[in-house]
Parts: C-alpha cells; structure tokens; sequence
C-alpha cells in the first residue's frame, strides 16, 4: 500500500521498559463467564504458578470459592486471597441493572479492589456491557478520555495489532477516535516497547478520498495529532500487520472481529471434513498432524484472549465468557502485563501532551448503564 510503512521496515525502537518493583495484585471476578468457578480457579492458580511475583484475589460466592480452592494442590494457593461477594451478574443481566441493583457482585467487587488499591487489575469473564458499565462508573475515565474503549491484540503475519473499538462504542465523534488512537499508541508503547508504534485507520480504501466525514475528519486531526500516523488501512491489513495500532468505531470493529471469528471457526470445519472424508484422507491427516498441529496454535483464538477496557484509571481485562482455563490464563497474563508496565501513565502522558483534548465530564450511573447496554 503506498503511504504506509510496515512495521518491519523501521528502524528498532524497543526498549526495556521500567516494570513495578513491588508484586502486582490481580483482582478476578470468580463467578463469571459461562464456566464460573472451575475455570477461573484453575487459571488463576496456574498463573500464580508462572508467575511468582503476583498475587491474586479470588471474588465470589464464599461457600462455592471456598470449596473450589479447597480441591486444588497447587502450590500457589498461600498468594490467593479469598474476597466474598454475595451476587453474581448473570450473563443476560441488562447492564442497567446489574449497575445499580447489584452493588455486591462479585464484578462490582472485584472493581472495586481496583479503585480501593487493594489491586493493579481486574479481570473477568462476566457480561461485557454490566462490566463496562461499572468500570467506567466505579473507577472514571482517565482525564482527557471522553469514552473508554475496548482494546485488544489481533494476530498477523508480523506477530501482532492491537485493534480498537471493538464494541464499546458504536457511534464515535472524531475526537474521540483520535484519543482511541492515543490510547492504543501508549498500550503498545507501555507493553510492547515500541516507541513510537504506527497507527492506521480503519476505512474502505487508502485514499483519502474514501470513508464517510467522520472518517475524513478523523484523519486530518491524526495527521495533526503528532502521532505516527500511517494513514487509511484496509480490513486485509490488520492480518498483513500493515500497522501496530488499527482505530475505528465499535460497530466497525465488533463486525469485523465477529466475522474473523466466524472464518476461524468455518477453517476448522473445513479442515476437518477433508481429512475425514475418506480412508485416503485420514493416513493423509496422520502424516500432516505435525504441521496441522503447528497451524492450530498459531491461530488458536484462547492465546490471544483478553480485551482491555482502556482509558480508565484502572487496568480492567474482559476475557471471553466462553473461555476455558488456558485462554482465561491469557488474559490473567495480559491484566499482569499492562499493570507492570504502566499502562495508565502512559496513556495519561501521551493525552496530556495533546492541549486540544478537553477534559471529559464524568457520567451518572444512569448515562453510563446506557450506554453500555449494547456492548
């Protein structure tokens, strides 16, 4: 594509980034996803395994939590603690009521260890509006951050792209698509070391011409924004790696993200029928499970799971409800890696920097329960 430069073709920028010297505390919302407690037990405590340095707080039913961690041998069990909540959000709980009738969810609680310090991030499984909701109404946007949005890695021929909104927000101004694209240029930056990562917008054709006005409005303020603003990038791109950071609004970037998924899942299918279509064919998939194997783990969607709510002065991790224990491990894992590296002050050092961000009002329950009733 003319006008943009791959990531492989700039000069290196990484560099070791200061991590926080004291253990990091990761706050998990016990009871949620579709799972509940089998699952993130069992995560967490491999997490703890792998990693020494943290410690987490396990938030839910207490009788249930007790017995679950009860059960487990693992070695990491003395960097547990135990936080009793007596609700649960339900998976189909409008996020209107699960704000403001559910104060003791084991969501809201887990949030709430954010906000009190008790912990550097929190992650959960649970219904992603209600999560959305509350984090944004219990912890605030950052100063300078109209909107939080959701923020998450794609993988690509180059390794990764971090790509957001992916549903947060269905209807954007281009303010605020500029300030995702500070925020998804400080979380790369912060996590990735890479100094100054480029950033695409997402949009039907590279030309300037192309897009809708806020799309076209969107570009000229990145071109102004002092950002490394690579330009207009297509849906393809995301894969190629054509950029670090990709910005577009949630409706765009949920469709795009649910149909990848759907690809994924029509692949695997695909796949399958032929290598059992007839005696031939399965000696075939036997000599090719080496490779089939390898192919499967590069595009296994549980090692790329987690979605970070960015823009809250708070790390807060979204992993799919229908993730088992490895994938929800990935997610743990993703929380630890933002709260090490500072994510928060990057993000508030980069809008900071940009004098023409006003600074946002703060929501009432009532406006944030809305507005994430569709995420």
């Amino acid at each position: 594509m003319g006008g943009l430069m791959h990531p492989s073709s700039m000069p290196p920028t990484s560099r070791p980034l200061s991590h926080m010297t004291l253990p990091v505390t990761v706050a998990v919302d016990a009871m949620g996803g579709d799972a509940g407690l089998p699952v993130t037990v069992a995560a967490s405590l491999k997490f703890l395994e792998d990693t020494p340095e943290a410690r987490v707080i396990l938030v839910g039913l207490e009788a249930p939590l007790a017995q679950a961690l009860a059960r487990s041998r693992s070695p990491a069990r003395d960097r547990v603690t135990l936080h009793a909540a007596s609700e649960v959000v339900a998976m189909d709980e409008p996020p209107a009521d699960a704000l403001r009738k559910k104060k003791d969810s084991s969501m809201r609680v887990a949030i709430n260890l954010v906000k009190d310090g008790s912990a550097q991030a929190c992650v959960s499984a649970g219904n992603t509006g209600a999560l959305m909701a509350i984090a944004r109404f219990v912890l605030k946007t950052l100063p300078g951050i109209d909107r939080p949005a959701i923020a998450s890695q794609l993988p690509t021929k180059q390794g990764e792209t971090t790509v957001l909104d992916l549903g947060a927000n269905v209807n954007c101004t281009p303010e605020q698509l500029v300030q995702f694209a500070v925020m998804g240029s400080a979380l790369v930056t912060a996590v990735e070391g890479i100094e100054r990562p480029t950033i695409g917008l997402l949009n039907i054709g590279e030309e300037d011409i192309k897009g809708n006005d806020v799309v076209k409005r969107t570009a000229e303020l990145l071109k102004l924004s002092g950002l490394n603003f690579a330009g207009n990038v297509e849906g393809n791109d995301i894969f190629k790696g054509t950029t670090h950071v990709v910005v577009c609004d949630g409706f765009v970037g949920n469709v795009m993200l649910k149909a990848c998924e759907g690809i994924v899942t029509m692949l695997y299918d695909y796949l399958k029928a032929e290598f059992t279509r007839n005696p031939l064919t399965k000696v075939a998939a036997v000599i090719a499970y080496p490779v089939l194997s390898a192919f499967k783990r590069r595009i296994d969607p549980r090692r790329h799971n987690g979605a970070t709510l960015v823009g809250l002065k708070g790390v807060v991790v979204k992993s799919h409800g229908g993730a088992d224990a490895l994938a929800f491990g990935y997610a743990l894992r993703k929380a630890y890696a933002e709260a090490t590296h500072g994510v928060l002050d990057r993000i508030a050092q980069q809008i900071a920097a940009m004098p023409a961000f006003a600074p946002p009002s703060q929501p009432d329950a009532d406006s944030v329960a809305a507005a994430s009733a569709d995420a």
